[in-house]
């Protein structure tokens, strides 16, 4: 009889004549017999942390913190807002508020007319808006887009004055000032830009059918007497005097109403089956290594939360004079220098999503510039100014390929950012972390609370400088 082989033996060998010819046992029979060397369970999400290892931690007993300053006049100097449907865009009446002229105005119905007699325009990259020399005869809101001021330098060389962008507005003093007021600076687009403004004269039309518009307008703009640059009263003090001179009285005023922050709470219920617990806990302990991988979780969500916050992130609660933009988009050393000048009274450190640090990186190398590096807890990290600029994947980045980039000075003794904490809680496991257990159910699983309490503080305005809509993409 004649054997039928099938075809795949005859390509692969005799699997037959493969085991007679084997000499040894092989390696897949053998691992049957062998421990093999495990790892600790890994987790991707896991990152350096750098806002949570940098920050101060203050030990607040209460759960609350208070942070006392002194009492400060400057009002109105935030952004206007603007409504959006499709492409029709309006100014929201509330906000003008933000005008220090009508800081203290009231009156919705004065605010809706105002609104209303705002027009809109568009101007292309490169377009004046308005120009140095011709008379200032309209106030000026950004509703999209970014404006450079540029002006004139003491030698005759244009100098760039400042940058705006998104709510932020120019010309306010035409409410005030009287007919022969002229612009001192170009108004120029550096970016496809929307506008809403105003003229004087209908301005002044408005102030006379409407009192509280006209009794706001002629209100003196600062009746508190001498401010300081930061808004506060003066603190009156004679120096540089000779004989019997009367000295000035002073005092110093505070907040009525400071600011409290009670501390937040991130937290979660770690189940663990009691079968697992018992039986699978050689070599590693099960429990142990759920609590640490959770933890791990808890303490990524604690960081995003300091961050990102809407009530205590850094991002949200940062001044508004402490928000700067970038010149032409990109990071590029000039604005970081920038972001430097806003936080100068002893900075920290920088911290800044990866790709906006790659971002920077490129605009050094396009500038011929190489950064420096600083040596932090035994890591090298890139630095600007000597001021270390450390990663932090919770900056969010913007569909659009935006990002920001933070700045802060840290520590009670510095008047700067601290973070916020309460040790000796009960149950605790890491500092100002708990894991409670909370019973086996009918199940058999058991079930750990675990709570980590947290915030953070910025104890005066200029302890934190954020530099906004900073361009990534290649």
């Amino acid at each position: 009889m004649t054997e039928t082989i099938d075809p795949a033996l005859a390509a692969n060998g005799n699997h037959a004549d493969a085991d007679r010819q084997r000499r040894s046992l092989t390696t897949a029979a053998a691992r049957n017999l062998a421990t093999t060397t495990k790892s600790v369970p890994q987790m991707q999400a896991v990152t350096s942390r750098w806002l949570l290892r940098m920050l101060p931690w203050v030990q607040v007993s209460g759960g609350t913190y208070r942070v006392n300053r002194r009492l400060s006049y400057a009002i109105g100097s935030g952004r206007v807002s603007f409504s959006v449907t499709g492409d029709d865009i309006r100014v929201i009446p509330p906000t003008l508020r933000e005008l220090r002229p009508l800081a203290a105005l009231t009156d919705e119905q004065v605010l809706a007319a105002l609104a209303s007699r705002f027009t809109r325009k568009d101007y292309r990259l490169g377009e004046a808006i308005v120009e140095a020399g011709q008379p200032a005869d309209r106030l000026v809101l950004i509703a999209h887009g970014k404006v450079a001021q540029i002006g004139v330098g003491k030698y005759g060389h244009q100098v760039v004055l400042g940058t705006l962008a998104d709510g932020e507005h120019f010309g306010e003093e035409v409410m005030l000032a009287g007919n022969d007021t002229r612009w001192d600076f170009t108004a120029m687009a550096t970016t496809p830009c929307i506008v809403f403004s105003v003229g004087r004269q209908d301005l002044q039309r408005l102030a006379r059918q409407y009192a509280p518009l006209r009794q706001q307008l002629a209100a003196s703009p600062n009746g508190h007497g001498p401010l300081n640059a930061q808004g506060e009263a003066e603190i009156e003090v004679a120096s540089g005097h000779q004989g019997e001179q009367e000295l000035p009285g002073t005092f110093v005023d505070y907040e009525a109403a400071p600011r409290e922050y009670e501390l937040s709470v991130a937290q979660t219920v770690l189940h663990v089956h009691s079968r697992v617990a018992d039986l699978y806990n050689d070599p590693m302990n099960q429990v142990e290594h759920q609590l640490r991988l959770t933890i791990e979780a808890l303490r990524e969500r604690q960081e995003d939360e300091l961050i990102n916050n809407p009530d205590i992130g850094l991002l949200r609660n940062a001044d508004l004079s402490q928000r700067l933009h970038t010149r032409t988009g990109p990071p590029t050393p000039d604005d970081m220098d920038e972001l430097l000048a806003s936080v100068w009274k002893d900075p920290g450190f920088f911290l800044a999503h990866p790709r906006t640090i790659a971002a920077f990186g490129r605009e050094c190398t396009n500038c011929g510039i190489y950064p420096q590096t600083a040596q932090i807890g035994g890591h090298s990290v890139p630095a600007w100014r000597g001021i270390p600029i450390l990663p932090c994947n919770k900056i969010p980045v913007t569909s659009h390929s935006t990002s920001s980039v933070m700045l802060m000075r840290v520590g009670e003794e510095n008047r700067g950012v601290v973070g916020l904490h309460q040790t000796g809680i009960p149950d605790e496991y890491e500092p100002s972390l708990s894991v409670r257990f909370m019973g086996i159910d009918e199940e058999a699983i058991i079930a750990y609370l675990v709570s980590a309490y947290y915030s953070v503080a910025v104890l005066v305005p200029d302890a934190l400088g954020v530099l906004e809509n900073v361009e990534i993409g290649h």
